[in-house]
């Protein structure tokens, strides 16, 4: 931490942790195959979940210009929709059809995420530079150019949170998706090491939102588009710091009183456990099967796998035993009346009596209409949920990172069912080989829901040769979205 004395006006030399990220964002070079791979299966479940999300009304009023007619023709496009407009507002429209649904890839340690939401600001920006460059004559950026930034974003916000936890002090991890999406779209503008680090400290002058809307009895929909809101301020940062010149201010994380280790991060300085590489997108968690806080991915696994023993005896049941990990214990462990959409996908019992009656959990199933059956609000009354040790100190292994969960039912009888329990779920590194054709298969299903026919088969042809697809330009690409 800076020695400053805070009554000289000299300018400091810049905190030394945004250097790193210019430095990073700038210099580095990723080598790693199993990288880019994971990177373009991120970019399509990405896409899909952006997809589906189109199925719901209050995503789409989310994604036009910011005021009526505020459109730019020949600027970037809005996967799934007509829409042209500046990078910032589609950044924001783009990062929320990604991750409305709570359905994109995830990133558990001291802090929580959604890495791929970093896409937001990377598509829009990649897009509107291709379709300019394509206009004057110039190269655009490829697929490839795309995997390459977000590899970078998904490192910087995971790396943040590997040790260092926003939520601890109230604050949201979306702030992460700002800090990664600032750094990438300065440099994908063309911006220096100089200005990345102008760029990454009005990022941190800007402090963080409120984690109010993710909880009781305060949760609502704006989570959804949370993310969003920090790609849009990213990519005006980022403009500011490379078409307008704007001052930096180099001890914006250090400075006594003012900087941001003072006013929201306890005096505390950032800690590390590892220097940026790619070791995030090679671990990065996908939620391939349901969509669901991933705390709880597990659970509803557990509870699909107990379907078939309980379904026709609901009645019967006498109480429902889930163990799980500290951070899924203090984020999802929710009883009481249920208020709405976001309020069920972030509780853990609704999550797991939901499979357990029905034997799925869609997007749908969090809606009103399924809420009203009293089967589930009666059986989330009979669920008792404890934290298991040895999940929390797995999940924090950095050769782990699991997210275990185990569910076991108990009948008025005095039967039981096995306790089923689930250490890392389908979209966990370690289950990759069994996860990737059920990623595909979610992929194709979400473009088939909302695309036409014609615009699936050059997609999925597309998507289906890495080599094809990573010299793709970006417009190209999201042109095959436009409708």
């Amino acid at each position: 931490m800076s020695a400053h004395d805070i009554r000289s006006a000299r300018r400091p030399d810049p905190d030394q942790p945004m250097v790193d990220i210019a430095n990073y964002v700038v210099d580095y070079t990723i080598d790693s195959t199993e990288a880019y791979d994971t990177a373009r299966y991120m970019l399509l479940d990405s896409l899909a979940t952006a997809m589906v999300a189109m199925k719901f009304p209050e995503c789409v009023k989310h994604l036009g210009p910011i005021v009526p007619g505020a459109t730019l023709p020949g600027g970037a496009r809005v996967p799934g929709t007509s829409y042209e407009l500046d990078p910032a507002q589609a950044a924001f429209a783009i990062g929320t059809q990604i991750r409305w649904l709570d359905f994109n890839d995830t990133w558990l340690a001291a802090e929580w995420g959604h890495p791929s939401d970093n896409l937001g600001s990377i598509l829009a920006v990649a897009d509107y530079l291709s379709r300019k460059a394509e206009r004057e004559g110039g190269r655009p950026m490829s697929i490839r150019d795309v995997l390459t930034y977000a590899i970078k974003a998904h490192e910087i916000q995971g790396c943040y949170a590997l040790k260092n936890s926003f939520n601890r002090i109230g604050q949201d991890h979306v702030i992460l998706v700002r800090l990664a999406s600032t750094a990438v779209t300065t440099a994908m503008l063309g911006g220096s090491k100089d200005q990345i680090t102008t760029a990454v400290s009005h990022c941190w002058i800007d402090n963080g939102a409120l984690r109010t809307y993710r909880h009781a009895p305060n949760t609502g929909p704006r989570k959804s588009w949370a993310a969003g809101d920090a790609c849009r301020r990213a990519v005006i940062h980022a403009i500011n710091a490379v078409y307008r010149g704007v001052v930096g201010y180099p001890s914006a994380l250090s400075a006594k009183t003012w900087g941001y280790y003072d006013v929201a991060f306890k005096g505390n300085a950032f800690e590390f456990e590892r220097p940026f590489g790619s070791y995030v997108i090679e671990n990065v968690l996908f939620k391939i099967s349901f969509p669901a806080e991933f705390h709880a991915q597990t659970a509803v696994e557990c509870a699909m796998q107990l379907h078939d023993a309980v379904a026709g005896r609901i009645d019967q049941i006498e109480k429902v035993v889930i163990e799980t990990q500290e951070a899924g214990l203090r984020i999802i462990d929710k009883t009481g009346p249920l208020a709405n959409y976001a309020d069920r996908d972030h509780c853990i019992q609704y999550m797991v009596a939901v499979p357990l009656i029905f034997g799925r959990l869609t997007a749908a199933d969090y809606s009103d209409e399924v809420a009203a059956d009293p089967r589930i609000d009666a059986l989330r009354e009979k669920m008792v949920v404890s934290e298991n040790t040895q999940f929390t100190k797995d999940y924090f292994d950095p050769e782990k990172r699991y997210i275990g969960n185990s569910v076991q039912v108990f009948f008025n009888n005095g039967t039981r069912t096995e306790k089923v329990s689930i250490d890392y779920p389908i979209g966990h590194r370690r289950r990759r080989a069994e996860g990737i054709p059920v990623l595909l298969k979610k992929f194709e299903g979400a473009l088939r829901g909302h695309l036409p026919a014609n615009r699936v088969k050059a997609i999925l042809e597309a998507s289906a040769d890495p080599a094809k697809l990573d010299a793709m330009p970006v417009s190209g690409f999201l042109g095959f979205f436009t409708l």
